[in-house]
This record gives C-alpha cells, structure tokens and sequence, in this order.
C-alpha cells in the first residue's frame, strides 16, 4: 500500500516538504489565532512554587484551572505527598521527588529540560497521566493541516515524504478505516478531500490526542512551564521551561505555570554550555520545589456566631 500512496499522493507534493519546512526554520512561527483566550474568565487564585537551583531561584505561578490533574501531580511529587516507583529499587516511595534532579536538557534558544530521576530524559514516576489540552482555545480547529502548493503546516515539523506519511497520511487513513491497498484505490478522492479539510488538532487528534474544550487555553510562550512527554497521555514527571515562544509545540504539551520572577535565572541556565544530548557539561541542580503561597493562604476564616449567654 506504501508505495500506492507514495505515487497517488505523497510523490506529488515531495518537493513542496522541504521547501516549507525549510521556510519553518528560518521564521519565527506565528501564533495559531489572536482570539484564543489566555486567562481563565473569572480570576482564579493559583499557588506559586519556588524553584531553587544551584544557579539561581525561580518563582512559578501554577495554573489549576487549566490543568488541574498536572498541578496536582507537580506540587504533590515536589512536596512529598505523591507516591513514586523509586527506580533504583522498584518500591512506591513518597519524597520531595525533584530535590537533588538536575536539568537535563538545556537547548539554547528553546528550553530547558527537568525532573526525570534518571538525568538521562527516560526516566519517570512509574506511572502517566492524561494530558489537559484546549486545541479549539488555542485555534488549533482553524488551521490547515496541509496545502498543496506549499505542504504541511509548518507546526507538524514535517520534513520528508516519510515525515508525511507517518504524520498524517496514514494516521488519517486509519481513522477511515482504510486498511489495505484495496481499500485505498477505491477511496482515493475522498482521500484527498479529508486531507484537504484536514485541521492541525484532526491531524493531532488523529495521532491519539484527546482535548478539553472545557479548559482555559494557554499558548506555549516564553516563561512557561509545560509538561515533556513521549506522544500523548505519557505525562509523569518531567517538565520543561520555554525560553522563548514556541508555538510549534501548540497542542502537544500541557501547559500549567509560568515563571513570575527569576526569569534571569532561566534565561542563564539556557545559556549553560552543553556536550551530547544537550546535557549541560555542568550539573544545574534543582535544590528543591516548594508551595511558597497557596490560594487559601493569607485569607481570614469567617467569624463564628457568639452564642447567647445562658441565663443562671
């Protein structure tokens, strides 16, 4: 069926990949829609972490509205109040889970990379969680998959005919049913036609991700944290610090906090020289996360009713 689908469709539109592609990594990537909202209608009280690392504090504003399983999963393995699968001895534990990790991956110009036991990038808690992710608040409804004259969105990284099949092509044609070669040719122009009308969160959704329009939407820009993953669902630990937009990673990555002060501390950790894997020469430590203020923090408990004095 592969090479069917190469000659009906993908060898048409080989030229256009790199090219757009290419168009990809020279400009800045514009954001999916101005209309998307960014902040919750009502105003929402949310908890800030301290973040002390061996270069520098960081202070986070967590986003509970918006994801509010994340930030559960974040403060309750930074406090210890979240049982782990210790991998060194393969028994549930309960720690400050991030005291002690180091950032692992520090890209210039693009993020830095924490909170996996290991400090190799594949370790984890144990277990994974869903991801909390508004595609239709963040536009991602609204923007083309792929044009014919000028090739995949620049979003999907897409690169080559191979990037196009496994991306889109065949993830849209699993979701029709189409199974066999058989199939396909008798299908072909309604093929294309899907194809054409394909959206960035159809392409997405397609590849296994699921999405909650009942949730604030937050773009992955400069300063947030958001969570790493290996595709859809695999949430557990790791988490990453934008050091600038990257709206690239739109709909992929659940976003839960932004940094509100010490972003000098991030920016200089991204600038750390790094050897293979883009692992910092250096160890940067995370010292340890805390809740340094919570929402019912500071707030006064309504006053108990006197009771009226008994009479003798």
């Amino acid at each position: 069926m592969s090479r069917s689908l190469t000659i009906a469709i993908a060898l048409s539109w080989a030229l256009t990949l790199t090219a757009a592609a290419g168009e990809a990594e020279k400009k800045p990537a514009e954001e999916p829609t101005k209309k998307a909202a960014e902040e919750p209608a009502k105003k929402v009280e949310r908890p800030v972490v301290l973040i002390k690392t061996s270069m520098g504090e960081i202070r986070a504003e967590l986003f509970p509205e918006a994801a509010p399983e994340t930030v559960k999963n974040f403060i309750g393995l930074a406090e210890g109040r979240k049982e782990f699968t210790d991998a060194s001895t393969g028994k549930k534990v309960k720690r400050h889970f991030y005291d002690g990790l180091i950032f692992h991956r520090v890209i210039k110009n693009f993020m830095l990379q924490g909170g996996c036991p290991q400090g190799t990038g594949r370790g984890g808690p144990g277990y994974s969680f869903k991801d909390e992710i508004n595609a239709t608040g963040l536009g991602l409804d609204k923007i083309k998959a792929f044009d014919e004259k000028k090739g995949p969105h620049k979003y999907l990284m897409i690169r080559d005919r191979m990037g196009f099949q496994r991306m889109l092509l065949m993830p849209l044609l699993r979701s029709m049913g189409i199974k066999n070669q058989e199939g396909f040719k008798k299908r072909q122009e309604e093929v294309k036609k899907e194809l054409a009308s394909l959206t960035i969160k159809g392409a997405y959704e397609n590849l296994g991700y699921k999405y909650d329009e009942k949730l604030p939407a937050h773009h992955p820009r400069k300063g947030v944290l958001a969570m790493a993953n290996s595709g859809p669902n695999t949430n557990g630990s790791q988490f990453f610090i934008n050091l600038v937009d990257t709206p690239w990673l739109t709909g992929k990555h659940t976003v839960f906090g932004k940094v509100i002060k010490g972003m000098e501390v991030v920016e200089k950790i991204g600038e750390v020289e790094v050897g293979p894997g883009a692992a910092p020469r250096e160890k940067v430590t995370i010292t340890s996360i805390r809740v340094v203020e919570r929402p019912e923090a500071g707030k006064k408990k309504p006053a108990e009713a006197k009771k009226p004095a008994e009479k003798a």
